[in-house]
């Protein structure tokens, strides 16, 4: 057995194809492919399950996944002990549903990196079903996802509660309805309405909050981040929970505010997730840290619920 065998296993399993592994490793597919199939062989166990749509690990792999990283890990160690300048850079993949985390992904990736140079940090926008998948496979480290207050928390995950917030009403303050210290959903109907996708938290609140009239909307998005720019080029309003848009970069340059809905109640939850394993990579360790650490700040830094 070889370090590289297992290096190998790591980014196909990080990056969900055996091609894209082959391209980040600058090896040949067939290459790569045989070296992961001799390894396989001498463990006795498929690590890999190979579908026309990518590699993910296999069930016997995700069990041996925390002995694989910890391996890699203590071989940095050893490197670094003895003085290797070049050693291999980790890697921590974080998943992220966009509502937005900008005023706390943000933070806390710069003070991580502070302290881990060599180390990159992959941020990837994607569904919270996507996210929770990856996380069981082994693709992403961890996952920053949104919750209804009242939501079951998915098995086999540890969550942590970083943020407690309400949805509000994302708007410019040009808007009508900047003019008033909440809305109500009958005025929300007055503007022209961008939701966000199905398959997202503020999709289903929004539903349930028009009731019958949720056929209303003008615009869907695929996340926050283009549902704030729609609104601050005037393209008409959205609904985002509150972390989402206070510290937000076009909260603070004045072109995008928000006003409390209404008679709502509802509390949005952003919650740090990751897989249950017997070992976690240092590096992803570190980064839950950071994250939990700057969630307090900027929890203290919030509009308090009214």
């Amino acid at each position: 057995m070889r370090t590289e065998q297992l290096e190998y296993i790591a980014a196909v399993t990080r990056l969900g194809s055996l091609r894209r592994a082959a391209d980040e490793l600058r090896l040949s597919q067939p290459a790569l492919s045989e070296t992961v199939r001799n390894l396989e062989r001498e463990l006795g166990v498929d690590l890999l399950e190979r579908k026309r749509s990518g590699a993910t690990m296999s069930a016997e792999g995700r069990e041996l996944l925390p002995h694989i990283v910890g391996v890699l890990e203590a071989v940095d160690r050893l490197r670094v002990a003895a003085g290797e300048q070049h050693r291999i850079s980790r890697m921590v993949r974080v998943g992220t549903v966009n509502a937005a985390t900008v005023p706390l992904l943000i933070p806390a990736v710069e003070d991580f990196r502070a302290a881990h140079p060599v180390t990159q940090v992959e941020v990837v926008g994607a569904q919270q079903t996507d996210i929770h998948r990856a996380l069981s496979e082994g693709g992403f480290d961890l996952g920053l996802v949104n919750h209804l207050d009242g939501d079951d928390t998915p098995a086999g995950f540890e969550s942590t509660q970083l943020l407690r917030g309400r949805p509000v009403v994302c708007l410019r303050p040009d808007s009508p309805l900047a003019a008033r210290t909440c809305v109500s959903v009958d005025d929300l109907l007055t503007q022209p309405l961008i939701a966000m996708r199905t398959g997202y938290v503020m999709h289903r609140f929004v539903h349930r909050l028009l009731g019958h009239r949720g056929s209303s909307f003008a615009y869907s998005t695929d996340g926050a981040e283009m549902g704030k720019l729609m609104v601050a080029e005037g393209l008409g309003v959205t609904v985002l929970p509150d972390f989402s848009v206070v510290g937000d970069p076009l909260e603070r340059q004045g072109t995008i505010t928000h006003r409390p809905i209404e008679g709502d109640t509802t509390r949005v939850l952003l919650m740090l997730q990751r897989r249950r394993a017997e070992s976690v990579p240092r590096a992803a360790r570190d980064l839950h840290e950071v994250f939990v650490r700057r969630a307090r700040h900027l929890g203290g830094t919030l509009t308090p619920p009214g």
